[in-house]
């Protein structure tokens, strides 16, 4: 059995198709992106959205509750990764410094 990088990782990888909410905590304006995430372990988190975030830029992201039983979720980290998937869709990785 061959093993994949991705099975290697200190934590599960759950994925997601969840609406975010991200914020550009560097820029004076605190703009505000809609995008979809689209996978979250407990260090980092994977987006999906139409523009790129330049690397190391300090973000917030907000995942409203999707049902009485799954809390809101808030979180403050860096953008480590970009790959441009197609036009107007790039998927920006996260990595997680701060759960509020």
């Amino acid at each position: 059995m061959v093993v994949s990088y991705d099975d290697k990782r200190d934590f599960y990888r759950m994925m997601l198709n969840s609406d975010v909410t991200v914020t550009i905590i560097d820029d004076e304006a605190n703009s505000t992106i809609l995008a979809t995430c689209r996978d979250l372990s407990a260090t980092g988190m994977a987006i999906e959205m139409a523009h790129p975030i330049e690397m190391n830029t300090d973000v917030r992201v907000n995942m409203e509750s999707s049902g009485g039983n799954v809390q809101p979720l808030d979180v403050r980290g860096k953008v480590v990764r970009i790959e441009e998937e197609s036009a107007d869709n790039y998927l920006i990785g996260i990595n997680i410094s701060e759960i509020d």
